[in-house]
């Protein structure tokens, strides 16, 4: 979903939009590319926060935060422009810095504000950003890329994808990639990040068949936004394609999910004619209410906010979810989540709460907030591998991972791993990243790419 919502509003979305978010209707001012930096003063303590924005060639920014003191990065931060006035909305809980541009552009004047702390802040631009040339050519890379396209059975859409192939001969082990939930074409790109793309290169090149295609209502592929059993049938059609594929051992199609295509791709080894195998990347082992409030609960306290302020916010943030749920009048609906939202956030607009509870309070997301992920669970055979990021606040992996495999735990073919350092992204230090015109690219964890292309390949191969 590519909605500007506020607030607690981006709180509930944050398991739909996991990473960075694209700005909207504004256009990048000049001067604003860089690292901004200031100290946030909090109760008994001091700490640095960066905001990092990058202009986007059809307006807007891309836009991250990090707390070093707390270990956070990479933060998902939408960006307002008004004037000289600028607004850095954080996604992942409700938390802004709304100010004004001074010095000439080097500087930003304004106030923090999350629940139940308020505080003035001045950031410095510390770092701008390296002016971007032309892209050089893209290096043929040492695979087959074919454009390929498929008809879903159960409607008759038709999906476009991208189909790479090892060179060599076959046939050969492949897998489906499948985006976390949000309308994501066949790269997975979440900001300049293309998950799923990165991790197809990296299979493809060390024998590994993959496909990915386009979600619906996005690149090549017709049709509006899925919900996670449409979702399955997609992959469904997909498995189905690449047994058409003479390449393709047909005893070794497997699926690759992130986030909740983790959770549809283990709900595609319940059905009739499932996946060989699965591995889910932070996979959701709770219903999309309970992670909801539990994200906040863990955002929060790796910021530093206090018991109180916590509880203050996991209490509004229920009644929220409660609202959704269980108010089946949608214009009440909407408009008590309207007041709700108002009465939360203290800087939002009339405007911006109404079209955030209209959001919310639609078919798509009260499924979501209903969607279980454990039931039907015990009918799985298939080899699963389960990862999850230790450093991942958005899906954490306490709780999220002991309830999967608990539900799993009947199928004799299971492994899971926390990796360390790893967010939900599945990106490694940003540290380690390469430089590209001099900034860094976000990678993919080399340990998780690794570790996903072994466990496959141990299970593909003939011993």
């Amino acid at each position: 979903m590519r909605y500007a919502l506020v607030l607690l509003v981006l709180v509930l979305l944050g398991c739909w939009l996991p990473g960075p978010a694209r700005a909207a209707a504004p256009v990048a001012l000049p001067g604003l590319d860089g690292y901004w930096k200031g100290p946030l003063q909090m109760p008994g303590a001091q700490m640095d926060v960066v905001f990092r924005l990058v202009s986007l060639t059809g307006g807007g920014f891309y836009a991250t935060l990090d707390v070093p003191q707390r270990k956070l990065d990479r933060l998902p931060v939408r960006v307002q422009l008004l004037g000289d006035s600028i607004v850095l909305e954080v996604e992942d809980f409700s938390t802004r810095f709304a100010g004004r541009v001074l010095s000439g552009g080097r500087q930003l004047a304004g106030r923090w504000q999350q629940p139940g702390y308020s505080a003035p802040m001045t950031l410095e631009l510390v770092q701008p950003m390296a002016p971007v040339t032309a892209p050089k050519t893209r290096l043929t890379p040492p695979y087959r890329e074919e454009e390929v396209s498929y008809v879903s059975p159960t409607d008759a859409l038709r999906f476009g994808g991208m189909l790479t192939i090892p060179a060599g001969k076959g046939p050969f082990a492949a897998v489906v990639l499948v985006a976390d939930q949000g309308g994501y074409d066949r790269e997975g790109t979440v900001g300049d990040y293309p998950l799923l793309a990165q991790l197809g290169d990296y299979l493809t090149r060390r024998g590994i068949a993959v496909l990915r295609f386009d979600s619906r209502g996005s690149g090549q592929t017709g049709g509006t936004l899925a919900d996670v059993a449409q979702t399955t049938a997609d992959v469904h059609a997909a498995l189905g394609y690449l047994r058409t594929r003479p390449e393709i051992n047909v005893q070794h199609i497997g699926v690759v999910g992130h986030g909740v295509g983790a959770n549809v791709g283990l709900l595609s080894a319940t059905q009739p004619l499932p996946p060989s195998f699965v591995v889910g990347l932070a996979a959701h082992g709770q219903p999309g209410s309970a992670l909801l409030v539990e994200q906040q609960v863990n955002l929060l306290k790796s910021m530093g906010a206090e018991a109180a302020q916590v509880a203050a916010a996991t209490k509004q943030q229920q009644l929220l979810v409660d609202m959704v749920l269980n108010l089946t009048n949608a214009e009440q609906a909407r408009t008590i989540v309207a007041n709700l939202l108002l009465q939360a956030s203290g800087g939002t607009d009339t405007i911006s709460a109404r079209a955030g509870a209209a959001e919310m309070t639609t078919k798509r997301f009260r499924d979501y907030l209903r969607f279980d992920p454990l039931p039907g669970l015990a009918r799985v055979r298939c080899p699963v591998l389960l990862l999850h990021g230790a450093a991942d606040v958005n899906v954490a992996p306490e709780p999220n991972l002991p309830l999967l495999t608990k539900a799993l735990r009947a199928n004799p073919n299971l492994s899971s791993r926390k990796l360390p350092g790893v967010n939900y992204l599945f990106q490694s230090d940003p540290a380690t990243w390469p430089l590209v015109n001099g900034q860094p690219r976000p990678t993919m964890s080399p340990e998780a790419l690794e570790a996903i292309r072994a466990w496959i390949v141990q299970r593909t191969t003939k011993p």
